[in-house]
């Protein structure tokens, strides 16, 4: 399967501008690649013998290059790289940089996906390398920046479209202008583009149906309506699809509604309604006709089988007429990829889900305007097919791996060679055999499968594996021996989803018929294998017709121990009784919410998957990134560690997910505790590069967790604040009639208070969090910001609620001084701690659990050693407060002056800014000083700012005597010291 960097609408435009080009250069591509002789010439050949004189047949004379030695050269052999001493088997050079590498093998490497890891080694070893271009002689792979977008060429097939294909990517003089990379960009631009138009087309068309399906049939049930309105649409897509890959024959919509036209202009003819002519057409889709002047094939497969609800229907032809003429302008074959379609689709869900509950709890409603995705809000997202890919080759293709070291199925055995005895060719056609029936046998299944992606990645990959072997079995032979209907047998054999949306089911069964249907075959029936229940219960007197028992819907699957990979990305919403109704029996069920703080439905999948996978499968699902490295889940940690091994966990430095508001993570597990499995941690940065995080030993950590000093939780008493319903409503800037001081995490920094608010605590509705008052009443404490990925503490020497981004601290006995554990926990040292293993959410909202405050380590000294730190503490709270008085007197006065002048972040930092930014910042504002009044104000403003620089110096100088006498109290080297401070 190739998957194009380039998409067809933005090649055309370069191909027609460069036509006489293309048609000089395939002239003589077509004379060297497609002669027979020197094709069996190439395939006898070896590596080294044809290096270079494939470079400069295919490179220097037919796609402009000129190799080393020649003057001017863009094109050498034996690349090395710039930061190690390996070499690429050749380079393409632009103004001195290397713009692309090339990494040939010999006609006996016939997978050249095992040609990535090496050919993108060199890649990532020069800086400037965008291109990475693999072949064997026969098969060239193009990649841009990433081993997912690429072109995949036979260079002894190739008509003369697909090679302008290669002379866009490869010519020297579009690599020369970056011509593929910018193809690439406005492909991407291009399909955005495309999603969003075709989406608003395709749910303006939704939208219309279903009102005036409602409106036309108000004897059938709403809800029952709107699900029909989503098969209809299903039916129209897969015609679309048809016609424009060759399954159907062409512009057939248009033909109908031209017919309908002149038939009903005609006024002897008795009036036929449009929908008459569409459903006689989806009869003949699923029994098959012969026409007069064209056949329409019998593709049936369960979607257009006789609907009894469709066929009654009235549905008005306009609606139908001006919709469907607006689709089928798009061309489905290649404008429209199954990825516009994923996204398409799970918007598409989004609005089913939003729109199905809402006619489902008020069937006599008026029709609901779409509100707020339930999907989105409940975690569920379009998986990007960079992860797909990830996933599926990381675990189905790690079996098979596995299968074929197992066989010692070796590639380059397997070329054509009339010595080879019979017995050793059957030796070797037999274990292609072998591997193909094991193929046919792996059974792969996403649980949670929403519109079908993951499973439509395991299909592209099942299909390349048949397609390596066909081709290893044309080598052997000599000759092309293709496995048919491979499609159909991985369908039936190899793939299963369970989703709790029938809906979901639908699109994920139309996603997988448009990816594998073929003109004159039929489509695969799927509802044994793709199915409508919950996942998660079995029992119907819960989830009634939804339950779902795996045992009995899959049982020749579990006949043989389950399922050899479970992967996907399950849905997260942490549950409560009033979004989870099923909770109490999620408690009572599952191990891994019995106890938990945090209850997470993504958790459930993970537990519930461990049944579902035989001995030594594997399970791989895309989950909020907090999952190993938080004590919410630790539950469902011991659970999968009780039945196997987590092998691996990749975090990303990017979202995956544009609405989500977690970052993400990958984990693979493996049904199996043999020592041998180790967890191995990786990393998908924003190149989308992945690569394995090495657990160099840090010695600072190292001797943090040697030392034998009481945690925190031994000497402070700590609570989270309140949560407060509708707490803007009842907070105010000024006291007033509001007996309460209110903190937000936003109102306190390092030893100082920004700001406060007021309240009554009578009036709040408190949902969440300490809601005893006589604990907000005790001080002094300290106050810990909760969000952040640093350690942000103050004293609070006065009763004041807290809200709950505020930790509160209050000391135990006096054994400690809380000034003494203030200074620590503001250290830098502290802070270091704390972002190495205890920032939770990095990525999108970071904090800091209490468990984690909890467990730090404070060491245990003696009044008398800890009175310097004391002695520090009230330092830097009486410095912070001297700054913060005549901050807040320089923003009062401006307050005074200017009448309705908004305080901005930037006015409160005045002490940084220079005078003339100043009034650039009351500018905005359209504050304007006269010469007069600028004089003034910058007397006043530079005595203001001197002061303030004055204390923040004096802060910055106290912050690091602190850090130094926590350093040895710590016990830290220089060497380690040199190692928080960078840090």
């Amino acid at each position: 399967m190739k998957y194009e960097p380039v998409s067809t609408y933005s090649h055309k435009k370069q191909i027609a501008s460069h036509a006489e080009k293309v048609r000089q250069a395939y002239a003589l591509y077509a004379a060297y690649f497609l002669n027979p002789d020197i094709q069996e010439n190439i395939r006898n050949s070896k590596e080294e013998q044809f290096q270079e004189g494939f470079l400069r047949e295919l490179f220097v004379k037919i796609l402009g290059y000129t190799l080393n030695p020649e003057p001017d050269y863009n094109l050498i052999t034996e690349k090395k790289n710039e930061t190690n001493s390996k070499k690429a088997d050749g380079a393409i050079i632009i103004h001195g940089e290397v713009k692309g590498v090339i990494e040939l093998k010999d006609h006996k490497t016939t997978d050249l996906k095992q040609v990535e890891a090496q050919a993108f080694g060199y890649k990532n070893n020069n800086r400037k390398t965008s291109y990475v271009i693999i072949s064997n002689f026969e098969k060239l792979r193009f990649y841009i920046e990433n081993t997912i977008d690429f072109e995949e060429f036979n260079l002894f097939t190739l008509t003369d479209d697909e090679f302008a294909v290669l002379w866009i990517c490869l010519a020297y003089e579009n690599i020369a202008k970056d011509l593929p990379k910018q193809l690439k960009n406005e492909s991407t631009s291009n399909e955005d583009r495309i999603t969003k138009k075709l989406y608003k087309d395709y749910s303006t068309f939704k939208q219309s149906l279903f009102n005036n399906m409602v409106e036309k049939n108000p004897q059938f049930d709403k809800l029952e309506l709107f699900r029909k309105t989503q098969k209809l649409l299903d039916r129209f897509l897969f015609v679309f699809f048809a016609e424009d890959k060759g399954l159907l024959p062409p512009n057939s919509m248009n033909r109908i509604i031209n017919q309908w036209d002149k038939r009903n202009e005609d006024s002897l003819n008795e009036y036929q309604p449009l929908y008459s002519r569409f459903k006689l057409y989806f009869k003949y889709m699923n029994e098959g006709h012969k026409g007069k002047t064209e056949d329409i094939f019998g593709y049936n497969g369960g979607l257009f089988k006789t609907d009894s609800l469709l066929e009654e229907l009235v549905i008005d032809d306009d609606v139908l007429k001006e919709n469907i003429l607006k689709l089928v302008v798009y061309d489905f074959d290649t404008e429209v990829d199954v990825a516009i379609l994923g996204h398409i689709f799970e918007n598409s869900l989004s609005e089913i889900e939003s729109v199905g509950t809402a006619l489902a709890v008020a069937q006599n409603a008026d029709i609901p305007v779409v509100t707020v995705s339930k999907r989105k809000k409940d975690g569920v997202f379009y998986t990007p097919r960079y992860i797909t890919t990830y996933i599926v080759e990381n675990t189905l293709g790690k079996l098979c791996s596995d299968k074929k070291t197992e066989l010692i199925l070796d590639e380059s055995e397997y070329f054509f060679d009339k010595k080879r005895t019979k017995s050793e060719t059957k030796r070797l056609s037999d274990k292609l055999t072998v591997y193909r029936n094991w193929l046919l046998s792996l059974t792969i299944c996403d649980p949670a499968c929403g519109s079908g992606a993951f499973l439509n990645a395991a299909l592209d990959f099942l299909m390349n594996e048949h397609r390596l072997v066909d081709e290893m079995t044309a080598k052997l032979f000599g000759n092309a021996i293709v496995f048919p209907n491979i499609e159909n047998a991985i369908l039936e054999n190899n793939l299963y989803g369970v989703d709790i949306n029938e809906e979901s089911v639908e699109i994920a069964q139309l996603s997988l018929w448009l990816r594998t249907a073929k003109p004159q075959r039929k489509l695969n029936s799927l509802s044994s294998n793709i199915k409508c229940g919950n996942s998660l219960i079995s029992d119907p007197e819960v989830a009634g017709e939804k339950a779902f028992d795996w045992h009995k819907k899959f049982p020749q699957v579990f006949e043989n121990g389950g399922f050899d990979v479970v992967i996907g990305n399950p849905p997260y919403l942490n549950m409560t009784k009033a979004n989870t109704p099923d909770l109490n029996y999620y408690i009572d069920k599952y191990e891994s919410v019995r106890t938990a703080n945090s209850k997470n439905l993504y958790t459930l999948f993970n537990e519930k998957s461990m049944s579902l996978v035989r001995d030594n499968g594997l399970i791989s699902f895309i989950i909020p990134e907090g999952f190993l490295k938080t004590r919410s889940y630790s539950d469902c940690v011991r659970e999968m560690n009780n039945n196997g091994t987590i092998i691996k966990s990749v975090y990303f430095e990017d979202w995956v997910f544009e609405d989500a508001t977690t970052g993400s993570m990958i984990f693979e597990f493996v049904k199996s505790n043999d020592d041998k499995y180790k967890l191995e941690e990786y990393l998908c940065n924003r190149a989308k590069k992945i690569f394995k995080i090495e657990t160099n030993i840090n010695p600072i950590i190292e001797k943090y967790n040697k030392l034998d000093s009481p945690v925190l939780l031994d000497s402070l008493n700590i609570f989270k604040g309140m949560a407060v319903k509708n707490r803007e409503n009842f907070i105010f800037k000024d006291k007033g009639n509001n007996p309460d001081m209110f903190l937000l995490g936003n109102c306190i920094g390092r030893y100082n208070f920004k700001n406060q608010y007021y309240t009554d605590y009578s009036k709040l509705t408190i949902v969440g969090g300490t809601k005893n008052k006589s604990k907000h009443d005790i001080s002094p404490r300290i106050l810990i910001r909760r969000t952040g990925n640093f350690l942000c503490c103050v004293l609070l020497n006065e009763p004041a609620l807290t809200e709950s981004t505020l930790y509160s601290c209050s000391t135990v006995d006096d054994t400690l001084d809380i000034k003494y554990l203030l200074t620590i926990l503001n250290s830098a040292l502290l802070i270091y701690i704390v972002r190495q293993n205890m920032i939770t959410n990095a990525q999108a909202f970071p904090q800091i659990l209490m468990t984690d405050i909890q467990s730090l380590k404070i060491p245990c000294i003696s009044k008398n050693k800890q009175q310097p730190f004391i002695d520090f503490a009230d330092k830097m709270l009486s410095l912070n407060a001297d700054l913060q008085t005549k901050q807040q007197r320089f923003l009062k006065r401006l307050s005074d002056n200017f009448t309705g002048i908004k305080i901005t972040s930037v006015l409160e930092h005045f002490d940084e800014l220079a005078f003339k930014q100043f009034l650039a910042e009351l500018g905005k504002q359209k504050i304007t000083l006269s010469l007069k009044q600028q004089d003034g104000w910058e007397e006043y403003f530079n005595e203001c700012q001197s002061v303030c620089s004055s204390f923040a110096s004096r802060i910055d100088t106290t912050d690091k005597e602190i850090d130094r006498i926590v350093y040895e109290l710590y016990g830290l080297t220089e060497e380690e010291i040199e190692i928080v401070e960078e840090k």
